[in-house]
């Protein structure tokens, strides 16, 4: 069995990063660094009203790159047509609604638009407006033409707009657009709208058995790999519920709602009252086994003498109580982190855990030397119940999410 070693960097790749125009394009600028940092070759398309809130010597100076805007600069290259041509990924943030509405109607009055409909490679359009808008049958429309064209529209995040408005439309943080870019270069295909409208409950993070008021007993789980499954999810058009334990100050992912546990306790009473209502339920969760039998009211001396044993007692096994009590059709997903022993290999525990759990999928991760926990990459095996073993290619946790959820679609079948 392969052990997990240093991740191998994704090759540079050719993006074009068109900038619209709206209050959100300041973020963008963080968005740009993060890719040039990835090193990316980032060619930056602004719109003419973007320049207003950000101009060409910023985009420049982060890209390395000279910028143009209308389709007769540069005339002799050609961009209009060449930009679209030879990108690996266009990437537009924030995608306001006119620039929305321009593009599903296929409009070329500037640079950006000439080169999106050039564009043969994955297409991200990351909206930014106030609610209204985006709520407006128009976008709605606009939205629908896109995306029945294969062009990912991404689900905006919602909080503070300008001013004091607040609701949908607020454009996802820097992180999560690149993550999204990131995925669609290394799978094109990996954000269809196949789960829209269906219902999710995701849980993830490490539980927190308390010992007295200061100690705890925990694992070393990040959480990453839920909040990636939660938002691939949420992309690919699903209404995500994640059940969040302790993580590592990760930012909420876009159109998830999230609730907040700490102990396994916590984490079984919230995942029972919200997997009724789901079509599926996903425990990625590292909940713990065992918990204190007898919690210390108050914190635990340090006297000089030997402490006393600590007596465990077995936490309820949640996968198992849903997959006995799930509605019909429900499909149930769970997660496994291994180590080889005596008694067998990683895979050999992961069809053993399978068959005892009783779960349409289980995702086997092999832990240790930098595997699965506290870091931003995964790899592992999709099993399945009717015994088909599927190994998972090792790159970012939202890539091995969107496999996944492949998996998961393909058993649902088609939405109502």
């Amino acid at each position: 069995m392969t052990q997990a070693g240093p991740v191998r960097p994704d090759p540079p790749r050719r993006i074009v990063l068109g900038v619209g125009g709206g209050i959100a394009a300041y973020k963008v600028c963080e968005v740009l660094r993060r890719l040039t940092e990835a090193g990316h070759r980032v060619q930056v398309v602004p719109t003419e009203a973007a320049l207003r809130f950000v101009g060409s010597a910023t985009w420049e100076a982060l890209s390395g790159l000279p910028v143009h805007h209308g389709v007769f600069d540069d005339v002799p290259e050609v961009p209009h047509v060449r930009l679209g041509q030879t990108a690996d990924l266009v990437l537009v943030a924030p995608a306001t609604a006119d620039l929305l509405a321009r593009a599903a109607h296929g409009r070329a009055d500037d640079l950006l638009c000439a080169t999106l409909l050039t564009a043969r490679c994955p297409i991200l359009l990351v909206p930014a407006m106030h609610t209204e808008m985006w709520e407006h049958p128009a976008t709605v429309h606009n939205v629908e033409v896109l995306r029945s064209r294969k062009t990912v529209v991404a689900q905006p995040a919602s909080g503070r707009l300008t001013g004091a408005d607040s609701g949908a439309g607020r454009l996802p943080e820097a992180a999560e657009i690149v993550e999204l870019a990131t995925l669609l270069l290394r799978r094109a295909d990996a954000l269809p709208r196949d789960l829209a409208g269906r219902q999710v409950v995701i849980s993830t993070g490490g539980t927190q058995e308390p010992l007295d008021p200061v100690r705890y007993l925990g694992n070393r789980s990040s959480g990453r790999q839920g909040y990636a499954l939660a938002r691939v999810a949420a992309q690919r058009g699903a209404q995500v519920t994640l059940i969040a334990a302790h993580t590592a100050d990760l930012l909420d992912p876009a159109g998830v709602e999230v609730i907040r546990v700490s102990s396994a306790g916590e984490m079984r009473e919230a995942v029972l009252k919200a997997a009724p209502q789901a079509e599926v339920v996903v425990m990625a969760a590292a909940v713990a086994d065992f918990r204190p039998a007898d919690p210390r009211p108050s914190k635990i001396k340090k006297v000089g003498s030997d402490p006393d044993p600590v007596s465990l007692v077995v936490n309820p096994d949640i996968l198992v109580e849903l997959v006995r009590g799930r509605p019909q059709g429900q499909v149930v997903v769970g997660f496994a982190a291994e180590t080889g022993d005596s008694h067998g290999d990683v895979l050999t525990h992961g069809r053993v855990k399978l068959a005892r759990k009783s779960c349409d999928l289980l995702v086997v991760n092999a832990v240790g030397r930098g595997g699965a926990f506290e870091v931003d990459h995964n790899t592992g095996w999709l099993l399945s119940d009717d015994g088909v073993e599927t190994e998972l290619p090792e790159g970012p946790k939202s890539l091995l999410a969107s496999y996944v959820w492949d998996a998961v679609s393909a058993r649902l079948g088609p939405g109502s």
